[in-house]
């Protein structure tokens, strides 16, 4: 069912699957596609969390505005604690490729379970 076994898990959590998108993310999704979004994601991944700073931890990740946001909080992706809790990945250490790549995808797939659930998908 789930690409990434962590998105089942996190399923589970009650805070975690409050969390949906709403017609507004999804009709954005449909004027920018998937292609944008991704980048969308690298961008904010790189320039919100790629670095650990103790100061903005816990608070660089908006609750809404933006489908990235809502999924980061779905993904527990949103801050470098839950990185660390939910994914084992070093909160202080800055992130390599690997991690940022693989932090985006489990975004996209969030988004993608979730505009699946609520559009039509080929």
């Amino acid at each position: 069912m789930y690409e990434y076994e962590i998105l089942y898990d996190l399923s589970k959590s009650r805070f975690r699957s409050s969390f949906h998108l709403k017609k507004n993310d999804l009709d954005y999704i449909d004027s920018i596609g998937f292609d944008t979004l991704k980048k969308h994601a690298k961008e904010i991944i790189i320039n919100r969390l790629a670095k650990y700073d103790e100061i903005k931890d816990g608070k660089q990740t908006p609750m809404k505005n933006h489908p990235v946001f809502i999924s980061q909080h779905a993904t527990a992706t949103c801050c470098r604690k839950c990185l660390e809790k939910w994914h084992k990945i070093n909160k202080y250490k800055t992130l390599d490729d690997i991690e940022i790549n693989y932090i985006v995808n489990i975004i996209i797939e969030w988004i993608l379970i979730e505009y699946r659930k609520n559009r039509k998908m080929s």
